[in-house]
Formats: structure tokens, sequence, C-alpha cells
């Protein structure tokens, strides 16, 4: 476990992981999607379901974040199911209330901390993120394993905790009131001067930007001491609530999740984010590096 954190029970290191890793209450998985720019907009998606066939941490399943964790009838991509549909999706992949879940990716953290906010928002309680992912996993010099492995289905009880999404009227409630939302994209995206765009140019109005990936240092939370500090320099651990937005509410749950493990409670993530915004151009947005 590791310390420091307000919540470090939220990560796994891979010593512990690999000490536990037999253990019947245990449930492991990769989580990975990979993204690909389109140079007309958006990105082209890809499951990591390959990827993980072919190497991963011996004894660990595969969540589909793509299509059986989220509304495949949602125009947006990884939206959001409803809560009867989650649960579902969830027990399918073998976890109940009773098992210690364990989340990593062979690609980009965000995906498991994409899992663990879902996770989070069913009202699982024993949810943790492997920091480091799965390079510190085999930096470690530790065995893989290739193939599939699939957990006995089970039945979750949700107990959905409210406030662990926005939509987007809570977002433009935000503009006009005291909740800081803090955009997690690249700076060039957030001032809208990039090549990459969604569709329109530029953030939220009112919103701050905290890239995800400064929340991490090659897969790992940075310690406890820089975490804190990069927060709240944007004020968000001192913030009465938190919105955080992106793309399409992916890396928003690294910036959330960033909050939650120092001790921000009071954090949703926009699960629309830009993707949805966007759509209606009488929503407004603003250029440039300032709020």
């Amino acid at each position: 476990m590791a310390t420091g954190y307000s919540q470090p029970h939220y990560l796994t290191d891979v010593e512990t992981l690999q000490q536990t890793l037999g253990e019947t209450d245990l449930r492991l998985f990769d989580t990975a999607v990979f993204l690909t720019p389109k140079s007309t907009g958006g990105y082209r998606i890809d499951s990591g379901y390959q990827n993980y066939q072919s190497e991963h941490i011996p004894g660990a399943g595969f969540i589909d974040l793509i299509s059986d964790w989220s509304d495949t009838s949602s125009t947006l991509n990884f939206t959001l199911p409803s809560q009867t549909a989650l649960a579902e999706a969830i027990g399918e992949s073998g976890i109940n209330q009773e098992h210690r879940v364990v989340l990593y990716s062979n690609g980009h953290l965000m995906w498991a901390t994409r899992a663990w906010w879902l996770l989070h928002a069913a009202g699982h309680r024993n949810v943790s993120v492997l920091n480091g992912n799965l390079r510190a996993w085999k930096h470690a010099g530790l065995p893989m394993a290739s193939g599939t492995h699939q957990y006995p289905k089970t039945t979750f009880s949700a107990h959905p905790v409210n406030h662990a999404f926005a939509n987007t009227a809570d977002v433009e409630e935000a503009i006009a009131g005291n909740v800081c939302t803090v955009n997690a994209l690249t700076p060039e995206l957030y001032r809208g001067d990039g090549d990459f765009y969604y569709h329109r140019r530029g953030h939220i109005p009112g919103s701050l930007n905290l890239y995800y990936d400064q929340m991490l240092d090659n897969d790992y939370f940075l310690p406890p001491s820089a975490l804190a500090a990069s927060l709240e320099t944007h004020g968000l651990l001192s913030a009465k609530q938190v919105i955080a937005y992106c793309g399409g509410g992916i890396a928003a749950t690294v910036d959330g999740f960033a909050c939650k493990l120092m001790g921000q409670h009071k954090v949703a993530v926009y699960d629309g984010s830009m993707s949805e915004w966007v759509q209606e151009h009488d929503r407004p947005l603003t250029l440039g590096a300032l709020p």
C-alpha cells in the first residue's frame, strides 16, 4: 500500500500485488484501450484485448471499457451506463462487493482510473489502481502470462455514489456558481491552438488547466507532497467542489483520482466532457491560456 497519501488504499504497489496474487478474493484486471488521433477530429478507438492476450499479469482478466462497461446506444464513446447496466457488467466480470479489485492497463494508466471511477460510482469500496502500471510489474522482472482468464460470473449489488459524475447541466451551473472546473487535456487543447481539437476549439469558460500526465511520472502517481502541491496550485484541494473534464470522460479520471487520493472527496467527472459540450453551438468556449 502506498503511504503518505490521504487515501493510500486507492493504490496498490507491485510488491503487495505479487504477495497477494493467488488470494481467492482478488480480482485483477487489465483495462487498456488505445486511442489514435484522426486528422478529421476525434480518435480511432482500439481495444487492448489483443495486447492482453499476448501478455498480462498472471491471473488477470480483461475489462472491456469500449462496450461492456459503456452505454453503446449513446452517440458518445464511453458513456456511463445506467446503474442497472453497470451493475450487471461488473457482476459479469466476476466482481462482487466482497472482492478486492486491482486495476491496471497495458496502455495508459487513465483506463485503470476510468474503471476505478466506474466501480467507485457503483459503490464498490475495495478498489485500487496498480501504481506504476504494467510497466512496474515488468520492470521488476516478474512473470507474465498469455491467453485469457475469466473470473466466474457473480452478482454485484450497486450502492451508487451521488455526484460521482456530472452532466452538462451541472457544468452550466458551475460556470455561474462557485464550483472549480478543471480541464485535464494538454495545454494546446485547452488553449485551442493545436492541430487537434474536439470540433470546436477552446475550453469551458472559467475552467483551469491541469494536464493529466502532470499527475504521473512513468505511470506512478507523483509522491504525496508533489501531488498535493500540483493540485493545490490550482486550488483543487481547498475547493468546495471540483468538476474534472477532458475530451470524453477518461483522462479526467486521472485528475479526479488524484484529488481523491489526496483527500478531496467532492469531485465529479463530467462524463460527456468536450465531446458533448461542443455539440451545441450556443454553449460558450474560451480560447487562450486564461480561464
